[in-house]
């Protein structure tokens, strides 16, 4: 049986703490709401706090990795586009001493011919010095292999250095005066063609690994940030409709509150004459 008293009010306890109960499921739903986490402390998923954390670091290892990888193939990119443009010229040079070789071409004419070819070697100079990313030159003379971190375990992926300069490729020394000359700057030209073809391809074949390797890496990202979004992000959708809910319930928690208070004051009434 319910006990009326003035000291004791049953009720009022009752509605006290269920009003203090869903003060505290407001403030939880609404730091979701403002965070976008559901978990966003040890206390709120202690499991998932640390296994998200273990995630996380796991992610940035992989995310410094696809800095590593960025740079390794923006390298090897640069030697590559240089490579291309030493190709192209080394086709001019090409089709300019082709012109030298004809019969019966003046002195005058031949010279011409071999200050053109000067200057197209100049310019591979040029581009080969021009060459350099991030500290590293991959086609100049006494170019050394680079490594690029592949790994968050520390593997890498060795780049070979193809020394694409004019003394690599023999075309420092060409002149087209004199029939003989010519003859031997074409031989020369050919085989410097080649090989400037042959390195393009090694190299060629290192960007394909470097850039197989950093998709493979950042597909491996975005799985790691999908799993930690899965583990702690809230579904505002759910934590909108519950904070809704929630404020009507704590309406009703004052007004129970206000009602259990007053509850007391019926007992005046069992004291009035």
């Amino acid at each position: 049986m319910p006990l009326n008293s003035v000291n004791t009010n049953v009720s009022a306890m009752v509605a006290l703490q269920q009003l203090n109960y869903t003060n505290k499921v407001l403030d939880q739903t609404q730091q979701r709401v403002n965070t976008g986490l559901r978990v966003s402390g040890a206390g709120d998923d202690p499991s998932s706090y640390s296994i998200s954390n273990s995630m996380k670091s796991d992610k940035r290892g992989y995310e410094a990795v696809q800095i590593a990888l960025g740079l390794g193939s923006a390298t090897v990119n640069t030697a590559l586009k240089a490579g291309e443009s030493i190709t192209d010229l080394l086709i001019e040079m090409k089709a300019k001493i082709i012109q030298a070789n004809q019969s019966g071409l003046d002195n005058f004419s031949q010279s011409a011919l071999n200050t053109d070819i000067a200057n197209l070697a100049a310019q591979i100079s040029t581009i080969v010095n021009s060459a350099n990313f991030n500290g590293k030159n991959l086609i100049q003379s006494g170019a050394t292999s680079m490594t690029v971190l592949s790994t968050v375990q520390g593997s890498t992926i060795t780049v070979t250095a193809s020394s694409l300069d004019t003394t690599a490729l023999q075309v420092n020394t060409i002149t087209v005066i004199g029939s003989s000359g010519a003859a031997a700057a074409l031989s020369t030209i050919n085989s410097a063609i080649q090989l400037c073809s042959s390195r393009l391809a090694q190299l060629g074949s290192s960007v394909k690994s470097v850039d197989m390797q950093n998709e493979f890496v950042s597909k491996f990202v975005d799985i790691l940030t999908e799993g930690i979004g899965t583990m702690i992000d809230a579904d505002l959708a759910k934590e909108s409709a519950m904070l809704q809910a929630t404020q009507i319930k704590q309406q009703l928690g004052v007004q129970a509150l206000s009602i259990a208070n007053a509850r007391p004051q019926i007992l005046l009434g069992l004291f009035k004459g």
